[in-house]
């Protein structure tokens, strides 16, 4: 049996990505947009402290259950950057494409071994805004970050991001393949692991 849960994102790309991980362990995703236009300020230095306002939000404005994760890439030669700041890089309203640029323009220099990333992800489910003691799950996706985009699939850092396992971007993976071994994949299925030992979890809809 379906339930519902509120997804605590306005990216079209992660919303179809999330769809397709959490459907196949009953959860039915509700778009945060069909409840409120608000926008959430990612504030807090922390990618686990991000995805909880998010989430704390999305749960407020539809009285469901929410799940939401925070994730960007972080690149060791430039100290970790962009992280938290990933879908804002190239400054407030950036698209994709802008980011990119960034940052392949800060990495210009480097040799293959000096560029060195990953992606990370931080999920978390709320029963409800002040449930006090929420499920978060990390997970990561070492690679590198290749020269110049390639692939025209994913979203975001994608085309730049090379995955050493297959030497294809993330861009170049087929949608089944990265949704196995994705950072962000890695941490909802870490998630739903933990939902599936709470009993009675996911709950039903929150009083509002």
């Amino acid at each position: 049996m379906s339930r519902d849960v509120v997804l605590a994102t306005r990216n079209a790309g992660k919303l179809r990505e999330m769809r397709d991980l959490l459907a196949p362990h009953g959860l039915h995703v509700l778009p945060v947009s069909s409840f409120t236009s608000a926008e959430v300020e990612e504030t807090a230095p922390t990618f686990v402290e991000n995805a909880l306002l998010k989430a704390r939000a999305a749960a407020r404005a539809s009285g469901l259950p929410a799940i939401a994760d925070d994730s960007g890439i972080e690149v060791d030669a430039l100290d970790g950057a962009p992280g938290v700041h990933s879908a804002r890089y190239a400054g407030e309203g950036a698209a994709d494409a802008d980011n990119v640029a960034k940052l392949l323009a800060a990495l210009r220099a480097l040799a293959d071994e000096h560029r060195c990333a990953r992606f990370r992800c931080a999920a978390v489910y709320l029963e409800h805004p002040e449930h006090p003691t929420p499920i978060i799950r990390e997970a990561h996706w070492e690679g590198r970050i290749l020269h110049a985009p390639r692939g025209s699939g994913g979203f975001g850092y994608d085309p730049v991001f090379l995955d050493p396992q297959s030497g294809l971007s993330a861009a170049e993976l087929s949608a089944p393949h990265k949704n196995r071994i994705s950072h962000r994949a890695l941490a909802v299925r870490a998630l739903v692991a933990a939902l599936a030992c709470v009993p009675g979890q996911p709950p039903r809809r929150a009083p509002r």
